[in-house]
């Protein structure tokens, strides 16, 4: 017997003497009839539990992609989430998604109001009085009774702002308010909702420093509880908060479901529920990512990608076009050549670049148009103006009269300076790798007019290590705004400042009278003027080589919305939004 035999036996299993095709139970062993009927109502019900459940994974799955995640890449990682050292724009992108600020930057590079609804300024400039919102509170957190966040007042400022000039926490921002600040009744609570600020003397750019993220608003009780643990513990009152950070793997920031800000049709803000970070630091893994639509964007183009994607004119090439999108802005960054200048160093006592034709020579010598053709793919604006690039209200790039090319007056500069093609000296250029292609074009174009420039690539923390120490002659720098405002790049050039942020040493007493006239003046326009004249006298005496005015390039999937660059280039994400197509 085999075995299908042997279980209808046991089964007692008989063939009914009637069939009925309509009647199930006339097809079942008579013995089992009453179980097996039963059996069938347990299956049903297991039927109808199997839908159920595909029912609620289905739904589970559309509520999952309905879920709004905007994914980017961080191939330098994030070093900290404490605002005190939001020194970078790693840590700046991200800080700005958990912490505000009294005040912020519009999109237009005006002051606009955050945390603090209005403010007023006294007569005399000294002392600025902010009215804060009510209705700001941090987000949740054990460091909290019942680990509820809690309002958000005028102490948790004064509180904020009197930590990064501590010295205890060696803070990378203290010099914002260096000699700027009253040390001791600077920062004053007037009530829970009422802050005020005393400078020492009237410094019109402070409420541009009041929008770093240097000044972003932590809890106290926060910073005492984890110590040094806070950089991975932050707790603000910003659009999101953090869910989960696997150091060197992934970061993953939520919505904040208690944020205080809504949209004109009164929609609370964020629209995202979520933003995941990914650290890979290989920019080849990140292009790889961003075609395979697992990024929402990259911001800029590693230049081994960007003929692929982009023309020589910097429009996205035909089979890119319906793909992504392309979002372009100007970037308050001014890319240069930094020089030496300090005659009391050996290096410069030694060295051609002591000599001021000379360094106009190597003004004069680079062709920067070509420059951003065929090395940037026309991503940025040549710099043959100011230092001060494109973007400011003192228009700077407009009237300041900076270096064309003209190799036949770079050549008679050197023939002043004593130098020709037989004794011409080698002159070191250190630069950072991603620019290593920019200086090796640069030494050409020298090369031409009879100049030996000897390109050296060296890691940045090393090439920033040299400058820093004035060990490097001629470097590649880039200068990013702190703040929307001239003055920051007038600060590279006061001999009163180190370097940072004075790397080049330069020091002119008719520069640094302008400079601190500049510093009392409160009426715009002549403050603007006396910027102009400043950047000027910074380009005639060379200490500086400026490339090209920089941009902001985002390569967008199309399923982003409402995610516009700005001159700042900070991640900006209330309002974004991500829409399947």
């Amino acid at each position: 017997m085999n075995g299908t035999m042997d279980l209808n036996q046991q089964q007692g299993y008989t063939q009914p003497q009637q069939n009925c095709a309509r009647c199930p139970i006339a097809l079942l062993p008579l013995k089992s009839a009453t179980q097996q009927v039963f059996n069938l109502y347990s299956t049903a019900r297991l039927i109808h539990v199997f839908f159920l459940l595909c029912i609620l994974l289905s739904c589970a799955r559309k509520q999952q992609n309905d879920q709004q995640v905007f994914y980017y890449n961080e191939t330098t990682g994030v070093a900290t989430l404490d605002p005190a050292f939001a020194r970078n724009q790693s840590i700046m992108w991200v800080t700005h998604q958990l912490y505000n600020t009294i005040v912020e930057m519009d999109a237009d590079l005006n002051i606009a109001p955050s945390l603090a609804k209005t403010w007023e300024i006294s007569a005399d400039r000294l002392i600025y009085t902010f009215h804060l919102r009510k209705d700001v509170y941090f987000n949740d957190d054990n460091v909290f009774e019942g680990g509820k966040g809690r309002l958000l007042t005028a102490n948790d400022v004064v509180y904020s702002l009197q930590r990064i000039v501590d010295t205890k926490t060696a803070s990378s921002g203290a010099w914002i308010f260096n000699n700027r600040v009253d040390a001791v009744n600077g920062f004053t609570a007037i009530n829970d909702s009422t802050f005020q600020l005393t400078l020492l003397r009237p410094f019109q750019p402070i409420l541009g420093i009041l929008t770093m993220q240097y000044c972003s608003v932590v809890a106290r009780e926060a910073v005492e509880k984890y110590g040094n643990d806070f950089r991975s513990h932050p707790c603000g009152s910003g659009p999101f908060r953090l869910k989960y950070w696997d150091e060197g793997q992934a970061m993953v920031l939520e919505k904040n479901k208690q944020y205080w800000e809504k949209d004109e049709t009164g929609k609370q803000l964020p629209y995202l529920d979520a933003v995941k970070i990914s650290f890979y630091d290989n920019k080849a893994t990140e292009f790889l990512e961003f075609r395979q639509k697992r990024l929402s964007f990259i911001n800029d183009i590693d230049p081994s990608f960007k003929d692929e994607v982009l023309t020589k004119k910097g429009t996205l090439r035909n089979e890119w076009k319906d793909k992504i999108l392309l979002d372009k802005h100007a970037y308050l960054n001014t890319e240069y050549f930094g020089i030496l200048v300090d005659t009391q160093n050996a290096l410069v006592k030694n060295s051609p670049l002591k000599t001021k034709a000379v360094r106009q020579a190597i003004n004069y010598c680079i062709n920067r148009q070509q420059l951003m053709m065929y090395m940037r793919n026309s991503i940025g604006t040549a710099a043959t103006a100011g230092i001060v690039p494109k973007g400011l209200p003192s228009n700077n790039t407009a009237t300041i009269t900076g270096y064309q090319y003209d190799p036949a007056r770079a050549a008679q500069l050197l023939r002043q300076a004593g130098i020709d093609r037989k004794n011409a000296p080698v002159i070191k250029l250190l630069t950072i790798p991603v620019y290593a292609d920019i200086a090796s074009f640069v030494a050409k174009q020298a090369a031409d007019i009879g100049l030996v420039i000897q390109v050296e690539v060296i890691q940045k923390s090393l090439l920033l290590q040299q400058t820093a120490k004035e060990q490097a002659p001629f470097f590649r720098a880039s200068w990013i705004a702190d703040y929307p405002d001239a003055e920051n790049y007038m600060t590279m050039f006061y001999s009163k400042n180190p370097a940072p942020p004075n790397y080049t040493r330069y020091n002119n007493p008719f520069f640094d009278a302008l400079y601190e006239e500049a510093l009392q003046e409160t009426n715009d326009s002549l403050r603007y003027a006396l910027y102009r004249k400043m950047d000027q006298l910074v380009i005639d005496d060379a200490p500086v080589v400026p490339l090209f005015y920089d941009e902001v390039i985002h390569l967008v999937n199309k399923e982003v919305v409402g995610f516009p660059a700005n001159a700042l280039n900070l991640l900006e994400l209330r309002r974004t939004q991500v829409k399947k197509q």
